[in-house]
């Protein structure tokens, strides 16, 4: 069940992170989740290298890294699919 609820997260991530990012990216859906979901991976990971992993009541400093880790996937994502598929990405 953890990894079903990551990958939701991920999806969850991934839109908000295209919703930030400016312009019109065009990263199809599947590499919006994955990189949401690695987003997600991470932000927990620097959660709990800060100590603020687990905290009484929503822990919104782990949600923050969460959402600017993905954010920065995202981006980077986008950046890698545009030079792998060169032209051929429809405008």
């Amino acid at each position: 069940m953890g990894w079903i609820w990551a990958i939701v997260v991920g999806f969850v991530l991934g839109f908000i992170a295209k919703l930030v990012l400016p312009g019109k990216q065009h990263s199809p859906l599947w590499l919006v989740v994955v990189m949401g979901t690695i987003g997600g991976l991470v932000g927990n990971a620097i959660a709990s290298a800060f100590g603020v992993r687990y905290t009484h009541g929503i822990d919104w400093s782990r949600h923050v890294f969460q959402l600017v880790a993905a954010i920065v996937l995202v981006a980077v994502g986008e950046s890698v699919y545009k030079a792998v598929k060169g032209n051929s990405v429809r405008r």
